[in-house]
């Protein structure tokens, strides 16, 4: 049962980081905005893909996860 309440903890605080991400997430300036980031816009057409933004997102992430998991492997 602990590995269980220690699994549930984590996912906890992945979805609370998640969450303030999003609310904040009009507040951080680069976000979004990086070079390398897709955006057309046409006649009655736009499209945004933050293919940069995603990157760094997915890296930032990894990072914390691997560091709460070594952590834990204490």
């Amino acid at each position: 049962m602990e590995g269980i309440g220690k699994i549930l903890l984590i996912v906890g605080g992945i979805i609370v980081i998640l969450g303030l991400i999003l609310v904040f997430s009009q507040h951080i300036p680069f976000l979004g905005k990086l070079p390398g980031d897709i955006f057309v816009k046409k006649d009655g057409f736009s499209f945004y893909f933050p293919i940069v933004t995603f990157l760094v997102l997915s890296l930032l992430i990894t990072i914390i996860v691997n560091v709460i998991l070594y952590f834990l492997k204490r």
